[in-house]
C-alpha cells in the first residue's frame, strides 16, 4: 500500500531528524542482554530459551516467559513445562483479537529475567512501541535481564543479502545497532540436513507445507549460506566483546581510541541508498569502527524544495542509517565535495564509502560524477565504491 503523500506543513526540520536519531540510541542500561541467533525457523532456538529458563530457575533465579511462540510444535510446548508466563495483552484488530507481549505487565510483575520470543515481530496497532526489539529496549531500561532470540535474516544489514540468496523479501527486521547491546551472543546451530529431516518429519510446519518448504527457502544452498551468515556473525560479536576487553585491560580499564572511523554518504536517492548503508555497516562491523552517515543539504536541493518522493526517501535513508547504529550528520552548504571533504577531515575519517554513481555518457566523459571528483580529490582516505546492485 502507498504512503500517503507528506504535506508541506508536515514537513520536518532536518534538526528533528537529527533529534530522532539521537533518541533512538539506548542510553545505560540496568539489564542485561543475551540474544540466540539460528540459521532458520527450526533450529532450535526457543527449545534453548526455555531450557535456559528452566536451568535458572532451579538455581533460585526469577524467571517469567515474556512471551513465546511454540508454533504448535509439540516439543516446544512440553518444553515450556510450568514455567510462569506473564498473561498476553489481547488486541481488537480487524474484526479478529491478536495476543502481543504485555509490557506492562512485565514492568509490573518485575522479575529478575525475562524470556522474550521471536525479537524481530511487529506490533499490534494500540502497542506502546511498533517494534517487539523496542519492548525488549524499555524491559531493560527498567533493570529485568532479557534473553531473546532471532533467525539470522532477520538482521537488518543482512536483508538484501538473504533476498539475493534466498529470493524472499524480508519485512520485520531488527538494527544492527540493537545486536551491539548484547551482552552475549550465542548460535543455536544444527546440520542443513538435520534441519531438513526435521522437515520432513513435521517438526517445524505442518505437513501440507513441507514440500513447498523444502523447494525454495529451504533449499540445501540457502540454509548453507544462512547456516554461514549466523555464525559468521556470532563469531564477530564474540570477537567485538573480546577485543573491547583486551583494549580495557591494556589501557588500565579506559576503553582505548577507535583506530577507523568511516564516513557513508547519504543521499535522497531512493534506489541503492539503503543498500550502500547495510554495506557500510558491515565494514565497520568487520573493522570495529565508528560510522558517519553524512548527507550534505545545498540550496537547490533544500527539503522545502525537493519532493515529496524524493523528501520521504531522504527521510528513510536517514532512519535507516540511524537503526543500523551510524552517526547522523547533516551539513549544509553549496559545494557538496568541500563539505563532504571538510567533515572527513574534522573527524580523522579512514575510509569514505560511496555509490557508483550512474550518469549520461556526455558526464561520463567530463568525469563530472560526484564519486570520481571525491575519489581525485580525497588523496588523504581511502575511498570505497559501492555498487547499487552488486550481489554479496
Amino acid at each position: 500500500m502507498a504512503k500517503p503523500p507528506i504535506l508541506e506543513e508536515e514537513r520536518k526540520r532536518p534538526e528533528d531528524f537529527l533529534d530522532q536519531a539521537a533518541s533512538s540510541k539506548a542510553g545505560p542500561q540496568a539489564g542485561t542482554l543475551k540474544i540466540y541467533i539460528g540459521s532458520a525457523a527450526g533450529v532450535g532456538k526457543t527449545y534453548k530459551m526455555l531450557q535456559e529458563a528452566h536451568q535458572l530457575r532451579a538455581q533460585g533465579h526469577d524467571v517469567v516467559l515474556g512471551f513465546i511462540e511454540t508454533h504448535g510444535r509439540t516439543e516446544t510446548i512440553a518444553q515450556v513445562g510450568d514455567l510462569e508466563q506473564v498473561p498476553h495483552r489481547e488486541i481488537p484488530y480487524r474484526g479478529v483479537v491478536l495476543h502481543e507481549m504485555d509490557l506492562d505487565g512485565i514492568l509490573t510483575r518485575k522479575p529478575e529475567i525475562v524470556i522474550v520470543d521471536e525479537l524481530a515481530h511487529t506490533n499490534a496497532p494500540g502497542s506502546r512501541h511498533p517494534k517487539r526489539y523496542q519492548d525488549v529496549d524499555d524491559i531493560i531500561a527498567h533493570g529485568i535481564d532479557v534473553i531473546t532470540a532471532l533467525n539470522i535474516q532477520h538482521l537488518e544489514s543482512l536483508s538484501y543479502t538473504v533476498k539475493q540468496l534466498a529470493g524472499v523479501d524480508i519485512r520485520e527486521t531488527v538494527p544492527d545497532s540493537f545486536l551491539t547491546k548484547a551482552d552475549q551472543i550465542v548460535a543455536v546451530d544444527i546440520t542443513v540436513e538435520e534441519l531438513r529431516q526435521r522437515l520432513r518429519e513435521g517438526k517445524i510446519y505442518s505437513p501440507d507445507r513441507v514440500e513447498t518448504a523444502l523447494k525454495n527457502f529451504f533449499k540445501q544452498s540457502n540454509l548453507a549460506s544462512l547456516r554461514e551468515l549466523a555464525l559468521r556473525e556470532v563469531a564477530r560479536g564474540q570477537g567485538r566483546q573480546r577485543e573491547e576487553l583486551e583494549q580495557i585491560k591494556r589501557e588500565g580499564g579506559r576503553r582505548a581510541a577507535v583506530a577507523e572511523r568511516l564516513m557513508v554518504c547519504v543521499s535522497s536517492n531512493p534506489n541503492g541508498t539503503g543498500e550502500i548503508m547495510r554495506r557500510a555497516t558491515r565494514i565497520a562491523g568487520r573493522l570495529n569502527a565508528e560510522l558517519y552517515a553524512v548527507h550534505v543539504e545545498t540550496p537547490a536541493e533544500s527539503v522545502r524544495k525537493i519532493s515529496t518522493r524524493d523528501f520521504r526517501a531522504l527521510l528513510d535513508n536517514i532512519n535507516l542509517a540511524a537503526d543500523l547504529g551510524a552517526e547522523v550528520v547533516w551539513l549544509k552548504g553549496t559545494d557538496v565535495l568541500k563539505c563532504l571533504l571538510d567533515f572527513a577531515n574534522e573527524k580523522k575519517i579512514t575510509q569514505i564509502i560511496v555509490g557508483r554513481t550512474r550518469y549520461k555518457l556526455w558526464n561520463r566523459l567530463l568525469r563530472s560524477s560526484l564519486t570520481n571528483q571525491l575519489i581525485n580529490r580525497a588523496s588523504h582516505f581511502d575511498v570505497v565504491v559501492v555498487s547499487e546492485d552488486e550481489k554479496p
